[in-house]
């Protein structure tokens, strides 16, 4: 146990030395910025939504750079197919036909970091052949299984554009233990230094402030795994989110009311187990940050939109109008389901 106290103390320093750098260049998301570094040490899989030029792809790769580990990176497009993920084919010099290993298989078992940039540019057939990545940490390629441990995807969304883009299926966005929105900074001073100061200009220089390899990917599975025994849930506060759990899938049921919404016919499925599961994962995480070995409301609710609001399926009369409806929804379920 001592040793198990020294480990979490370690990995708790060293977590938020992490924060606080990719903070230094990547100004005005500290939310955002805490809700990776919760993911990331929780072990899940992080999708990020925004705007055109807000600093997503920035955001991953100065966390991808402070975790170190073997790193690669796919740019989403309309004829990426499956295989372009596991190997490359070629002419070589001597006009004989050649294959190499692809982004996902280059590095072996000792990939970390898996970067899919506008992901929603990739045909649904290619998110299939990430699922399997992401759920098992493993693919099959050049005739056998090709282990994962370490594998982390991060992948971010376009949700400006329409055309040439491919919406992300429900099974393969309850894969992502969070989805996590990055908005341009409201903050005067901050938007006047991302203007002007010619430091913000420079996205490879302001990466490479972070250092390399703070927080080592590699000791994440032993942490996180520590973690998750070490942070206990009382009876009440499983109780807690089991009616939020409820209350996913039948808003209706604790009074939730949206205008213009009728809230028993808004939901078609709700939360899943495994986003329970997820959810429950960061909320330890949280606690842990916070130097706590017990979870309280407070952890639950902070992961609680990251972590839910990407899942919920709601009716096709409805659909189109998630991003409006989401954020006011998960406020409410939060506001009227009582925490103990």
């Amino acid at each position: 146990m001592a040793n198990d106290d020294g480990v979490l103390a370690d990995g708790r320093a060293r977590a938020r030395q992490l924060e606080d750098q990719v903070n230094a260049v990547v100004v005005g998301q500290s939310t955002a910025v805490r809700q990776l570094v919760t993911a990331v040490f929780a072990r899940g899989h992080v999708l990020l939504q925004g705007d055109v030029g807000v600093g997503k792809t920035t955001l991953l790769r100065a966390m991808a750079r402070g975790l170190g580990g073997g790193f690669a990176r796919i740019e989403g497009s309309v004829d990426l197919m499956p295989n372009d993920l596991l190997y490359h084919a070629y002419v070589d010099e001597s006009g004989r036909p050649a294959i190499e290993p692809g982004p996902l298989t280059r590095e072996g078992d000792s990939l970390a970091i898996f970067f899919f940039n506008e992901i929603n540019r990739a045909r649904p057939q290619v998110h299939a052949l990430l699922l399997r990545a992401m759920a098992e940490r493993s693919v099959q390629a050049f005739n056998r299984e090709v282990p994962l441990p370490l594998l982390q995807v991060f992948a971010d969304r376009n949700r400006l554009e329409r055309e040439e883009t491919f919406e992300i299926a429900s099974a393969a966005r309850d894969r992502f233990m969070m989805e996590i929105a990055v908005d341009a900074p409201t903050d005067p001073a901050l938007r006047r230094a991302l203007a002007f100061d010619p430091r913000f200009h420079d996205t490879d220089s302001l990466v490479a402030e972070v250092p390399e390899g703070i927080a080592p990917i590699a000791a994440l599975p032993a942490l996180s795994h520590a973690i998750q025994r070490a942070v206990h849930a009382s009876e009440a506060l499983q109780d807690y989110a089991l009616r939020l759990w409820e209350a996913t899938a039948a808003p209706q049921g604790v009074g939730v009311e949206l205008p213009g919404v009728d809230s028993a016919a808004l939901v078609l499925a709700g939360a899943s187990p495994r986003g329970m599961s997820l959810l429950l994962r960061a909320a330890r995480v949280n606690a842990w940050l916070d130097g706590r070995d017990h979870l309280r409301p407070v952890d639950v609710r902070a992961v609680f939109g990251p972590c839910i609001a990407h899942r919920l399926c709601l009716q096709p009369a409805y659909e189109l109008r998630r991003e409006a409806l989401l954020p006011p929804l998960i406020e409410q379920l939060l506001a009227r389901v009582g925490a103990p």
